[in-house]
């Protein structure tokens, strides 16, 4: 493209109306301001660009202007040079303002971003009872802020990445220097510096590229609190934020991290550890439940007691479908409900999710369709798989529900047992870089016990996991 720098910058920005080139005539030269009043905070502008640019056009000399402009002292704010005009361009629409000098190719900006933004308001996904209520926004600023004022030390280190060819969204890197393992910054480092994609507009579409597609099961933690992202800090492992998205990615993670949930330790050790072992209890039945009473009523009944044998069994007796085909009528009707409500707008979605599963359920009895065991194993299912803390992990719970109803309903008790079998050996062979996805299980390390199934009291959880940190000194 030829003509001079500042041609070609305003042939790069032609067709954006809402931009504005505002010139400033000093000592018989020209320096032009360019900036979109919509994503600049223009109280600065004015007050630390604009009226300094408009006391120099009065009185000032062009040869003294150059050189405090050189000299980076011309303006009361920090200021950069740029290379040319394809990258002021690029900073132009990113919210920066920026400063070309008549006849040359000198470029300046300044940070002047300020985008619209909401407030900072409590999680609505991760409640809490009595810990802290602020939540990420999606102003990476205001994140990296909320960051900052839980963990005030200078070794909270932060980097920087732009990704997208087209949207050049800021992702930035978070941790504490020396806590993590070298191995797992190399790699996110490695990926990120060679994600090549038109734009990214979640935090999933970074997240995938880090994935494995041989496992459903997530390598990442979301979370929207910035206290959880501060503890997980301290126990070595490393954040992802990304502008415009109100979460972050923690990694790594375990199976029994993603099982614990922030209101775990702001309670006793003893209601957290109780509250821990009714969680893990209930994870396992929302996977299991509607394959042990298929295969136990079409295959097994005489592990049954008589009495609630005969029980099902007359329950069962005008039903037309077999268990297996009747649990499987009954989950998707739940699946789609459980979606309907999600989709619903809020005011509406849970009541017609809540009153269409009772009305469905109850004429489904009434009519001969399903059993009344089948619909009280199924809502206690549902109501299982509402209390896994992670989203990504409730889904892939409420997925393997269906290989384990066919399977338990075409072998009973020997598919479960073969199943599970194939499931444990996927999980011990699966890593979140380079941390066993089942550690403290498998294997087995006995210290990190104290933070698992239960939650000791803090001065006792005084060491780091080893899954997780590089170092292993008592916490300080």
């Amino acid at each position: 493209m030829k003509g001079t720098a500042l041609d070609i910058l305003k042939q790069q920005l032609k067709d954006s109306p809402d931009l504005v080139c505002q010139p400033f005539l000093i000592d018989g030269r020209t320096c032009t301001l360019f900036y979109i009043p919509s994503i600049v905070d223009q109280a600065m502008l004015q007050k630390n660009i604009a009226r300094f640019l408009l006391a120099e056009s009065r009185t000032g000399s062009w040869d003294a202007f150059r050189r405090n402009l050189q000299q980076g002292n011309a303006f009361p704010i920090v200021y950069h040079s740029i290379s040319g005009p394809e990258e002021a361009s690029v900073l132009v629409v990113q919210g920066k303002a920026v400063l070309h000098v008549d006849q040359t190719d000198d470029f300046y900006y300044f940070d002047t971003v300020q985008y619209q933004k909401r407030s900072i308001a409590e999680s609505q996904n991760e409640l809490v009872v009595t810990g802290p209520q602020e939540a990420f926004i999606e102003d990476i600023q205001s994140n990296l802020s909320l960051l900052r004022h839980k963990i005030r030390h200078p070794k909270l280190k932060m980097k920087e990445y732009t990704i997208g060819d087209y949207t050049n969204t800021l992702v930035y890197v978070v941790y504490i220097e020396g806590l993590p393992k070298n191995e797992v910054l190399a790699e996110i480092d490695s990926k990120l510096q060679s994600l090549s994609i038109d734009g990214i507009f979640g935090i999933g579409y970074v997240v995938e590229h880090f994935k494995e597609s041989s496992t459903p099961f997530p390598i990442f933690q979301y979370t929207e609190r910035p206290d959880a992202v501060a503890a997980s800090l301290l126990e070595g492992r490393v954040c992802i934020l990304m502008d415009g998205a109100p979460n972050a990615v923690i990694a790594p993670v375990t199976l029994f991290s993603l099982l614990q949930a922030s209101e775990d330790y702001f309670q006793s050790p003893f209601a957290a550890s109780w509250i821990r072992t009714v969680r893990f209890a209930f994870s396992l039945l929302s996977i299991l439940l509607p394959s042990l009473y298929v295969a136990i009523t079409t295959f097994h009944p005489q592990v049954l007691p008589a009495h609630l044998l005969i029980t099902i069994a007359s329950a069962r007796e005008r039903i037309p479908f077999s268990a297996l085909t009747e649990a499987l009528l009954m989950e998707l009707t739940f699946e789609a409900l459980r979606e309907a409500g999600m989709r619903i707008p809020k005011p509406v979605g849970q009541t017609v999710s809540i009153i269409g599963g009772i009305v469905i359920g109850q004429a489904a009895v009434q009519a001969g369709i399903v059993s009344a065991p089948m619909v009280i194993v199924v809502s206690i299912t549902g109501v299982a798989s509402y209390i896994i803390p992670h989203l990504e992990l409730g889904l892939i719970f409420r997925m393997l529900r269906f290989p384990f109803l066919i399977l338990g309903g075409s072998m009973g008790l020997i598919g479960i047992f073969a199943g599970t079998f194939v499931l444990y050996a996927h999980l011990v062979h699966l890593r979140s870089f380079g941390a066993p996805y089942l550690q403290p299980v498998a294997p087995l390390v006995l210290s990190d016990w104290k933070d698992t199934l239960l939650r000791l009291s803090s001065p006792l959880m005084n060491k780091r996991s080893s899954a997780f940190s590089g170092i292993r000194h008592r916490r300080r």
